[in-house]
């Protein structure tokens, strides 16, 4: 199924692919949540993923506090960092994706309040289908708070029914370029 939708994804003209990343960002940044959390965790995307750029932009502009995650490969977590300038503070890293520089402050996670889930598919129910190394599962079992936990994908990442396991992790809303699925 990964193969499946990814190639999908990948088959985007770069016009089109642009155009719903446009779209979805519209949906998430109207929603309240987005509006009133100061503190978000978001990813730089890579290849035809959604393209983040718009809500990273969004947090700055908004002064609003950007958090973005590191691959920590020795110990095979996510480490969350603070970034105020993600042209010189992030760095192509595990997997060639863009993250913060080492040197950039850890971040509080008891204080974030918006969470982006990134995912190759998802179910109206919020169930999700990663890329399949378990780095979020295992980040978003560690915040003791319950932040809002948000997916953007293209309505063709959408599914009926994924593989799941019981470590995965569920997000609470998925915004696509045509609707809203929230969870529950």
């Amino acid at each position: 199924m990964r193969a499946e939708i990814r190639a999908a994804r990948d088959a985007l003209s770069t016009a089109v692919h642009r155009n719903l990343s446009a779209r979805i960002s519209a949906r998430v940044l109207e929603l309240p949540a987005w509006r009133d959390a100061n503190c978000v965790l978001l990813y730089i995307s890579f290849g035809m993923e959604y393209d983040t750029a718009q809500l990273v932009s969004a947090v700055l502009t908004h002064d609003k506090q950007l958090y973005l995650p590191r691959v920590n490969r020795d110990h095979n977590i996510l480490e969350i960092h603070r970034v105020s300038d993600p042209a010189h503070e992030t760095a192509p890293g595990a997997f060639g994706i863009r993250e913060p520089r080492v040197e950039c402050a850890l971040a509080d996670l008891g204080k974030i309040d918006f969470v982006l889930v990134p995912g190759v598919a998802f179910t109206p129910q919020g169930d999700r289908l990663g890329y399949g190394r378990g780095y979020y599962d295992r980040l978003i079992r560690e915040l003791r708070h319950r932040p809002l936990l948000a997916a953007a994908a293209f309505a063709l990442q959408i599914r009926a029914q994924i593989p799941i396991n019981e470590g995965d992790q569920r997000v609470d809303l998925v915004i696509t370029e045509h609707t809203s699925y929230h969870a529950g």
